[in-house]
């Protein structure tokens, strides 16, 4: 492990328990485009930017946004910068919030409103993550040269282009918002989280320096 940049206790613990080949082979293939442009951008000494979007920026693609930039640290690959979007901007959903800090990610409420800022940090060493809701071309986020990573089918199907996205790759997961307001939604939210951090370790993981 000493090749590996040091992330908060509780997260390194989570991130050493991943064990990739309960990946199907399916969700490999899925991923496959995503570490084929790490690669191609890492091999050729560029910024490596990734939008993930989904339809209302408050769970999914936040989850993606903060594992894919945890795990570009932790595996020591350079330049990659991590940003999220919707097709329309709603909050990130307190549970999200709440369920990176039981993994153990120190997370500061920045402001008070119907769609609070967060900062998010995973490591001591390394700037907070900034996490808001807003649309996949906010001027938060990059113009162009990135890839767009569709975590939801209906941001997927809802937004057939992308406009200044050099790559679209679609990596969907199931809502967790399911299981909203049932006894289910911390276990369901966990999981949900602990899936996309498995497979963005993977994509990172894959990674040739």
């Amino acid at each position: 492990m000493s090749n590996h940049n040091i992330l908060f206790p509780e997260i390194q613990s989570l991130v050493q328990s991943f064990d990739f080949t309960t990946i199907s082979e399916d969700r490999k293939d899925i991923l496959q485009p995503l570490i084929d442009f790490v690669q191609q951008k890492s091999d050729h000494h560029q910024e490596i930017r990734l939008n993930l979007i989904c339809t209302h920026n408050s769970r999914r693609s936040h989850l993606a946004q903060v594992w894919a930039q945890t795990a570009a640290y932790y595996y020591g690959i350079q330049n990659v910068f991590c940003y999220s979007g919707g097709t329309e901007a709603t909050a990130l959903y307190p549970k999200v919030a709440e369920t990176l800090v039981q993994s153990g990610f120190k997370i500061m409420k920045l402001s008070e409103n119907n769609n609070p800022v967060y900062a998010i940090k995973f490591a001591g060493n390394h700037a907070p993550i900034v996490g808001f809701s807003k649309t996949y071309d906010d001027d938060f986020n990059p113009g162009n040269e990135f890839a767009a990573i569709m975590t939801c089918s209906q941001a997927d199907d809802g937004c057939p282009f992308i406009a200044g996205a050099e790559k679209r790759i679609a990596i969907t997961y199931d809502d967790p918002k399911a299981f909203d307001n049932t006894d289910q939604q911390s276990e369901k939210y966990n999981e949900r989280s602990v899936q996309i951090a498995a497979e963005m370790f993977y994509v990172f993981s894959q990674i040739k320096k």
